[in-house]
This record gives structure tokens, sequence and C-alpha cells, in this order.
């Protein structure tokens, strides 16, 4: 009779047992199931943040190159421009505060064939032939009267001389005949001049008449096309350009300061960088050789301790006058 009561109670304490067991492996299979989800997900999130952080630094570190490139590529404003332009300008007239026409010349006629003269060679070359030239026909009345043959070997050394023999001898006769022997002081006249253009007639101009003009030389329009006043290859063009940007009264001098600058500082094919004052000003700065010492050993002229084109300079220039040319050697 006591065994009765006693199965059932064991069978449920069984049943308890078994129930309790399957409990515990069902919150254990539930904590499992739990914590590999968590990981997963730990491990999904973890992954990928560092991922995309990796991926993000790349990107900040790839940008940051592009942006630094974007911003020098950056275009200026035209106002920009303009004052970095005219601050160039002030820097030049204190680092030359002698510049001057590099032509000797007394007169504008003088001053006229001597810049004719000047195309394709040096204004030292021509500074040693006028002397003999002017000693010989100092007016156009006596130049146009040269025998063509006589005035060639004057100005022989100035080479292509039978070019220029040709537009002197048209000058002179025009200069004679039309205007009754002096150089005309309006630049529509002087263009109507054998062999002068409009960058001649803003040399005689500028330094002979006291009109304004600006002399778009090889110079010129290279450093202007390096200040970045503009992008044209046309002398007119570039003559334009720049008369935007610089009050009429600073043209004449603006030519002969960045004229200098270009003779002995920003040079053709390697510019003193490294020795130039308007370095910071310049975008085209690191076209040359940048280091300081080097860069000392390209400046020309007075700045490198050489005689200037001048056989007569002016009274402030500093530098030495440039010596005559040597006579002929005599054959044995």
């Amino acid at each position: 009779m006591n065994a009765t009561p006693e199965k059932p109670a064991a069978a449920k304490k069984a049943v308890m047992k078994k129930a309790a067991a399957k409990k515990a492996v069902a919150k254990k299979a539930t904590a499992a199931a739990e914590q590999a989800p968590a990981k997963k997900t730990a491990a999904g999130k973890t992954a990928p943040a560092k991922k995309a952080t990796a991926k993000k630094t790349a990107k900040t570190a790839a940008g940051q190159a592009p942006a630094k490139k974007a911003a020098a590529r950056k275009p200026e404003s035209r106002v920009a421009m303009v004052r970095r332009a005219r601050r160039i300008n002030r820097e030049l007239a204190e680092l030359y505060p002698y510049a001057h026409p590099e032509l000797d010349f007394t007169n504008p006629f003088e001053l006229l064939v001597a810049t004719v003269l000047s195309a394709q060679t040096t204004d030292l070359r021509v500074n040693q032939t006028t002397p003999r030239l002017f000693a010989v026909c100092p007016t156009p009345e006596d130049m146009a009267a040269m025998p063509p043959e006589k005035l060639e070997e004057l100005i022989r050394p100035t080479g292509f001389f039978r070019a220029k023999t040709k537009s002197l001898l048209g000058l002179s006769a025009a200069l004679r005949d039309r205007f009754g022997g002096e150089v005309p002081g309006r630049l529509e006249d002087l263009v109507t001049l054998p062999g002068v253009g409009r960058k001649t007639a803003n040399v005689v101009l500028g330094n002979a008449f006291g009109v304004p003009g600006i002399t778009v030389d090889t110079h010129f329009g290279r450093l202007a096309r390096r200040f970045g006043w503009t992008t044209a290859e046309d002398a007119e063009k570039v003559e334009a350009d720049v008369a935007e940007i610089f009050p009429k009264g600073e043209w004449t001098m603006l030519s002969h300061r960045v004229v200098f600058h270009g003779r002995r500082v920003c040079h053709s094919r390697k510019p003193a960088c490294g020795a130039c004052a308007i370095a910071p000003l310049c975008p085209a700065y690191g076209e040359g050789e940048t280091d300081p010492e080097k860069a000392k050993k390209l400046l020309k002229y007075e700045l490198g301790g050489q005689p200037g084109q001048r056989l007569k300079p002016p009274a402030d220039y500093p530098g030495q006058p440039a010596p005559p040319m040597a006579p002929p050697v005599a054959a044995s």
C-alpha cells in the first residue's frame, strides 16, 4: 500500500529532474546561441569598422594630396591676380630703382634706329655698333643718302644686316619725306615706317617722348605668362592683357622692370628661382634652380657682378659700363 504512493512521488521527482535538466540544456543552448550571434555581430562590427576606418583613412590621405594639388590649381580671382601683379611691380621697383632702356641714344632718331637694329641680337651688340654708325649718318637725311653697301658694312655686327639696311633706308627716307626729318610722336605714325612695329614704337614713345607704352619683347612676354598676367603668345594680345592690369602711367617703367628681371634673374632656360626677390608672388616658382647658392651663380649683369649692356649707362646705374667693341685684328 505504501509502495503505491511512493511510486508516483518518485516518478514525479524523476520527471521534475528530467524537466530541470532539459531546461538547463535549453538555457545553455539559448545562452550559447545568444553568445554566438553576439560574437558574430561583434566580429562583424569590428571587422567592417576596421575596414571602414582604414578605408576612411586611406580616403582622407588620398584626399589630402589632391586637396593640396587642387589648391595649387585653384583658379585665382581677377581681383587677386591684379593685386598680386601690382605688388610684383612694386617689388621690382624696389629691386631695380635704376631700371632704364638698355640702348644708348641721345635723341629719338638714334633710339629708333637702335631699336630696329636690336632685333635678333643683344642690346650690347647694338650699343657697340651704333657709335660708328651715328658718326657717319647722324640724321635721317644722312642715312637715307647712304649707299646700301656701306650701311650694310656698318651694321653687319648686329646680324641680318641686309634686311635691317632695307628697313633703315626706308624709315630714314620716310622721315625725310613725310615727317620733315623728325621722328613722329604718335604710335599710328610710327608704325607706318618700314621695320617699325608696335614694340619699337612703344620703346620710342615711352623713352624719347614720355608717352606711356608697354614693350612686349621676348623677356616681357615670357615673364607676363609666368606671372599669370596673360596666357597669350601674341605680342599685341599680351600688351592688351597687361594694359588692363596696370595704370597707364606705370606702363613704360613696368616694361623696363620686367625686362630687367627677365635678363638678370628669370631667364628663359633656367630661371634663378632661389635668388628671386619675388619668388613668393610667382606661380611659376620651381621652374628653375631653387637652391639659393646655385641660383646666385645664374644671376647676370650687375646682379652677377658683370658689366651691363650700355656703354654709357645712366648715372644711377650700379653696375659697370659695357666695353666698346674690340677693333678687328689686322691680317698679318
